[in-house]
């Protein structure tokens, strides 16, 4: 007599989960998947929907479309993308119906001040590389006067050198930086 080994389902972790469903397509994994998220989707069609019925039929189309989005969609963190999802159903419900809701209006502003400080935060970080790249007499003069917010005078008795040469460091440093970090922009589009 043959017995066949059992797969329970709750041992495994969300990511086997979604590995095996795409081997297997088996309803009992989304069954799984549902006990496990099915009151976070719920929870989370409520915060959007604020309503009972259209939450609960949300929920229940997040589910019907999940065979799908499983097989058709790289997911690393389950959880995290089950939320966006079920976020996502919810907004573009809202969008349907023509509910200009101003928490629609909040989540896109946040994403846009996010998307916009990433933008910054990368910027920051290319021009302090380009820095490194300048002349060591450019990078000193560059970084007192424009980081540390000193003087022209300051920076000449800190390095010893003549005003003019202070004033000629500066003015070439900030050409190369704009030099250097143009041939990056363009290399990048490039890619």
């Amino acid at each position: 007599m043959l017995f066949r080994k059992r797969i329970t389902y709750h041992q495994l972790s969300d990511e086997e989960l979604v590995s095996l469903y795409r081997d297997k397509s088996s309803s009992d994994i989304v069954g799984e998947i549902y006990k496990r998220y099915g009151h976070l989707v719920m929870g989370t069609c409520m915060k959007y929907l604020k309503n009972q019925a259209d939450a609960e039929d949300m929920t229940m189309n997040i589910f019907e479309k999940l065979p799908n989005k499983l097989k058709n969609h790289s997911i690393e963190r389950f959880k995290s993308w089950l939320y966006m999802v079920t976020k996502n159903e919810c907004l573009m419900l809202l969008r349907k119906k023509g509910h200009a809701s101003t928490e629609i209006t909040k989540e896109l502003e946040a994403k846009d001040e996010l998307h916009l400080a990433e933008a910054k935060e990368i910027k920051y970080e290319m021009l302090e590389e380009a820095i490194q790249e300048l002349k060591e007499e450019q990078r000193k003069c560059i970084e007192l006067f424009y980081i540390e917010s000193k003087s022209y005078q300051e920076i000449t008795t800190l390095l010893k050198l003549d005003i003019k040469k202070v004033k000629s460091a500066i003015q070439n440093g900030k050409r190369n930086l704009k030099l250097t970090l143009e041939k990056r922009n363009e290399f990048k589009s490039a890619i």
